[in-house]
């Protein structure tokens, strides 16, 4: 109804009223159409192609669709006479042909609604989604072209079901059967959202839908979807399905040609009346099929219907009968008719000029040859009487944009369609889509929260993808990310590292910066290791002071004073060298740290190897005739010390000189923290130091343990055997120990070292001696050393 109100208004030109512009008002099937163009050009009542004797006007030009079928066969025809064709649907087959330039689209590219598709789908994130299409080029055009583009976006099938076009021919048997087997593939599946690529007649299949549920065992309420319908649908329905209900529709969503209210259209509706004369040749036809009744003189009359008055109000049909407002179609249709006027006109005009006579341009414009027509109908751009420019771009196809539609159906048969987003190919990339999620109604079953159309449920952060082997590439499984890698986002592919300075938390969805970490003096093993070298500094102390006091006794002199004494002073350096460990490293302390441990070290074992060989060489000594007599005194002692703090001296420098040690980050040792430490710049340096070392203890020990059954008076061997052995087993799992700990632990292992072994050689050496000089001075005299053991 809406298209005859097209045709009816008032398309004016000078002495040419607007109904002899249009020859006929033409319905087709796909079926017939080669037929009925043929049939535009010849002779009315008699089928003579390219033989027209009836008529002194040519035919200018033909307003085609909506089927892509349909404009194709026509456009077959057409081309030939070079007729110009303004299509109001979607014809993209069309478009590839090479005449093309005879068409032109009352319709938006149809790629621009593809792209608005897919925006909605990545919108809404329904990434899970299936297609029913038409088993026909066009829906092979869209399978095979358009659903790629939507997988590069993410966006993967679980169904693909082509559906037989609809046609008078069809068994409706097998289009039952044909209806049963996709719907139960469509309830059937776990996707929300389903695409359906359709024509103006496939609105005829879905309303079957509902009634299938009685052949499957698959309720229609409780599956409900959400139908995604294409622009090239329409609401239409065959006379027996007026009474099915419209809850399928409930919560649709659907594409259209952008359209605004035509001014008249509402009015002109409420005037329309069979019995008056005028061009609507089928209105009666459509009255009878709308009320449900037919005129006494119709040839559909029979005594058991109801007889149509013609008083009947279009307004009181519900919306599955008739709308009262004008679809997209129609609006196409609307524009086409107006465009072909001004295309007349600028004809007519450019006549006029031409000749100079308006009597003369007037009768010949319509006798022109169609093609030249083309040009007229290219160039059109005006503004309707809603207010909207209409105008074609250099494909011929119409500058405007598609609505976003929500379907909103009623108990009554009614619906609305609600305007809820636009696609606008003119507006800049950002605002292209638009949409109004809350004015959108959603499916029943979803109590109006936004559906979810998704394989599975989605990967939280700290979890990963993981496909599902023969499953589509959006069904996966979720796995926890590896330990030291997080994810902070939904649905990622791969974990991935945190930066170096910082460090997964317990979740593996976020990244923590990383705690700077060294042996401070305000934690309790920092606390612990300074207090206890400090209480070591001053036993040592201590046993100096008794040593110094009583440095006259038998037994002090005994044990080579001046030696001791610099035995003694090595350790209370060894025990204060520990607080270089303690505390921030700095570049002064990192140069210190291991060379003085090296330097003070080889002093305290160079000394204990001296007081060793001195007890060796003193029995030696009492020999007759004994050569060892000679070495005996400070030089041999000077010299072994001297010659052994000389070589850690010589290495130490080489070390500073070639590769220092210096602060460093250590970022991998530790998990959660960045370990501030000394590198020591050359490992084989250090471990050099530490090899001299452990020659000098060797040594130390080796010439003790010769000498531990020498007289009584002479017999400290034992004790440095001890001690040494003590101080080598100390050092012999500091290695290992040192290798497999990280971060500040390994500064605390070489601090126990060094405590450990410097208290092996104050107690063992020293202790005995000073329980003599305190507890037992009876002990303490000339005549008792050489008695008794010590």
């Amino acid at each position: 109804m809406s298209q005859i109100y097209v045709f009816s208004a008032l398309v004016t030109f000078t002495n040419r009223p607007s109904p002899d512009l249009f020859d006929d008002i033409v319905r087709f099937m796909p079926s017939p159409t080669y037929h009925a163009s043929l049939e535009i050009f010849s002779t009315k009542g008699r089928f003579t192609p390219n033989y027209n004797c009836d008529t002194q006007n040519n035919l200018m030009a033909v307003i085609g669709g909506p089927n892509p079928e349909v404009i194709r066969h026509m456009a077959t025809i057409l081309s030939i006479f070079k007729c110009p064709q303004l299509i109001y649907g979607s014809a993209p087959l069309v478009n590839e042909n090479p005449q093309a330039a005879f068409y032109h689209q009352m319709f938006p590219n149809v790629d621009h609604q593809y792209k608005g598709i897919l925006q909605l789908l990545l919108h809404f994130g329904w990434m899970w989604t299936g297609v029913m299409t038409m088993n026909n080029d066009n829906g092979e055009r869209f399978i095979n072209e358009i659903l790629p583009i939507f997988a590069q976006e993410g966006i993967c099938l679980d169904f693909i079901q082509r559906w037989t076009v609809v046609t008078y021919s069809n068994d409706i048997t097998e289009m039952v059967a044909e209806g049963i087997k996709i719907y139960h593939v469509i309830m059937s599946s776990t996707v929300n959202a389903v695409i359906i690529h359709g024509e103006i007649d496939t609105m005829i299949i879905l309303r079957m839908f509902p009634g299938m549920s009685t052949y499957e065992d698959i309720s229609w309420e409780t599956k409900g979807k959400i139908w995604i319908m294409t622009i090239q649908m329409d609401f239409t329905s065959l006379p027996f399905q007026r009474s099915l209900d419209l809850n399928f529709l409930h919560g649709a969503l659907s594409f259209s040609v952008h359209s605004e209210d035509v001014p008249g259209f509402h009015n002109f509706l409420q005037s329309r009346n069979p019995t008056l004369k005028n061009y609507d040749g089928f209105i009666q036809v459509f009255w009878e099929e709308a009320f449900q009744c037919s005129f006494l003189r119709s040839v559909r009359y029979t005594q058991s219907e109801s007889i149509c008055t013609g008083e009947e109000k279009l307004e009181s049909l519900p919306a599955s009968v008739f709308e009262m407002k004008m679809t997209s179609f129609s609006y196409s249709i609307y524009n086409a008719v107006y465009a072909l006027a001004y295309a007349l006109h600028e004809m007519y005009l450019s006549q006029f000029k031409s000749r100079g006579s308006l009597d003369e341009a007037g009768p010949n414009v319509l006798k022109k040859q169609p093609w030249k027509l083309n040009h007229f109908v290219r160039r059109v751009s005006f503004n309707n009487s809603a207010g909207t420019k209409v105008s074609f771009n250099q494909l011929g196809e119409l500058e405007a944009g598609f609505d976003i539609i929500n379907w909103v159906p009623f108990p009554n048969q009614s619906f609305l369609r609600v305007r809820i987003g636009r696609i606008d190919p003119m507006a800049s990339q950002g605002e292209m889509f638009t949409i109004r999620e809350e004015a959108i109604v959603w499916p029943r079953r979803f109590n109006q929260a936004q559906p979810l159309s998704q394989c599975n449920d989605h990967c939280h952060a700290g979890y990963r993808k993981a496909t599902k082997e023969g499953e589509p590439f959006c069904c996966y499984n979720c796995l926890p990310c590896l330990e030291g890698k997080i994810s902070n986002q939904k649905d990622i592919d791969d974990c991935f590292h945190c930066p170096e300075d910082q460090y997964p938390n317990k979740e593996k969805n976020d990244c923590l910066p990383k705690n700077v970490s060294f042996l401070s003096f305000e934690e309790p093993l920092g606390i612990g290791l300074a207090i206890s070298a400090f209480l070591l500094f001053l036993i040592t102390v201590l046993v100096l002071g008794i040593f110094t006091k009583y440095k006259d006794t038998p037994i002090v002199k005994a044990n080579n004073r001046n030696l001791s004494y610099t035995l003694l002073v090595s350790l209370m350096l060894s025990f204060l060298c520990v607080l270089l460990f303690i505390g921030q490293p700095g570049k002064v302390a990192c140069l210190l740290q291991q060379t003085a441990f090296g330097l003070i070290f080889s002093v305290a074992i160079a000394c204990v190897l001296a007081k060793t060989i001195m007890v060796v060489c003193a029995f030696m000594a009492t020999k007759p005739g004994s050569r060892v007599r000679k070495w005996m005194g400070k030089k041999l002692v000077t010299s072994i010390v001297f010659s052994s703090t000389l070589t850690q001296a010589t290495l130490c420098t080489v070390w500073l000189a070639t590769s220092p040690p210096f602060p460093d980050l250590d970022i991998h040792s530790a998990a959660e923290e960045i370990v501030v430490k000394c590198n020591d710049g050359s490992a084989i340096m250090f471990y050099c130091i530490l090899g001299f070392l452990g020659f000098l203890s060797l040594s130390s020990f080796l010439v003790a343990f010769f000498a531990r059954r020498l007289p009584d008076s002479f017999n400290e061997a034992k004790l440095i055997t001890f001690s040494m052995l003590v101080f080598c087993g100390v050092w012999l799992s500091f290695v290992p120990t040192y290798l497999s700990t990280k971060g500040k632990y390994m500064v605390a292992v070489e601090i126990f070292s060094i405590l450990a072994s410097s208290v092996s050689l104050l107690v063992c050496i020293f202790f005995p001696k000073c329980y003599i000089i305190l507890e037992r001075p009876d002990l303490n005299n000339r005549g008792q050393l050489v008695r008794r053991k010590f």
